[in-house]
């Protein structure tokens, strides 16, 4: 008897054995043609035959399946209207090599965002003289948020001197956390911002750019130039989606210290959220209601 008869015997005295009493017997299994169950594990019991055409229909997320038609996956829908890291799967027990290199690619965009300059260019092009805060570096500005919203008394002096008098609204530019949404918003917004102003019979004052700049920059800059309402353009911290966002930081007579309920922000200010075009003419219009309402924040 050879070695594969005496497997195929004893395969067969198992299924065999496995039969309740009075079923009729199943003949002999021949290893070279199992049957399907013996692979397939949609027959197996309890397991019925999945059609990959028909998904079930989860009934309170009925969209996550319609949107993208009879071959769609709770997953699909998420993925088309989501950066985020959905479904990226996975290779045995790591991430695949694609979505690793995505991640570190993404990642060093975020800190390229962080750590470069506004380009130089940018600022002549937009006539934006710069001041900068207390900040010395970079790395002061990112371990020292107080140095980032205050000047010494020669910067104030020069801004004072750039804005010498009063204005209905102020508007002016800063890097924050993301010098890439400058680059990437600042050109198509802020000409919006001043032409919405305009149009409203506002005064504005002349923009420039704070280099380490934080919101709050927006307190004593009311101070030295005695704007009524100020607003601040600035790069929002990058996320591995983007890092390309800006958010519009505005109030009416800031002062020194006052809390954040007296801000109103207008945020994700970029090509995958709100057009920066579009944002413009919204701020314009929400500077000119605050200027009006002499009130901001959530008194507005």
């Amino acid at each position: 008897m050879t070695q594969e008869m005496l497997v195929e015997q004893i395969v067969a005295a198992i299924l065999n054995s496995a039969q309740p009493v009075g079923a009729d017997v199943n003949p002999p299994v021949s290893l070279q043609n199992p049957p399907e169950s013996l692979y397939n594990p949609s027959m197996q019991l309890n397991n019925p035959p999945v059609q990959p055409n028909n998904p079930p229909v989860h009934p309170n997320n009925d969209i996550s399946y319609s949107a993208g038609g009879k071959n769609a996956t709770p997953t699909s829908s998420a993925e088309s209207i989501s950066s985020a890291r959905i479904a990226v799967g996975r290779a045995g027990t790591r991430l695949r090599t694609g979505t690793c290199l995505q991640f570190r690619a993404d990642h060093a965009a975020a800190r390229d965002a962080v750590y470069n300059d506004v380009p130089a260019e940018l600022l002549q092009q937009l006539n934006l003289p710069e001041f900068a805060t207390q900040c010395q570096s970079r790395d002061e500005f990112l371990t020292r948020p107080d140095l980032g919203k205050s000047f010494t008394e020669e910067t104030a002096k020069a801004i004072r001197a750039y804005n010498p008098n009063p204005c209905d609204v102020l508007v002016y530019a800063a890097d924050g956390l993301s010098s890439k949404s400058l680059a990437a918003n600042l050109e198509n917004i802020l000409p919006v911002i001043l032409e919405g102003l305009s149009r409203q019979g506002l005064k504005a004052g002349k923009p420039f750019f704070v280099k380490y700049g934080r919101v709050a920059s927006m307190e004593p800059i009311a101070e030295y130039t005695g704007a009524k309402v100020v607003c601040v353009l600035l790069g929002e911290r990058p996320g591995l989606g983007s890092a390309e966002s800006m958010s519009a930081y505005m109030a009416y007579a800031p002062t020194v210290g006052m809390p954040e309920a007296r801000r109103t922000v207008v945020s994700n200010i970029y090509s995958g959220g709100l057009n920066a075009v579009e944002a413009g003419a919204y701020i314009a219009e929400l500077l000119g209601k605050t200027f009006k309402a002499q009130k901001s924040g959530v008194e507005l």
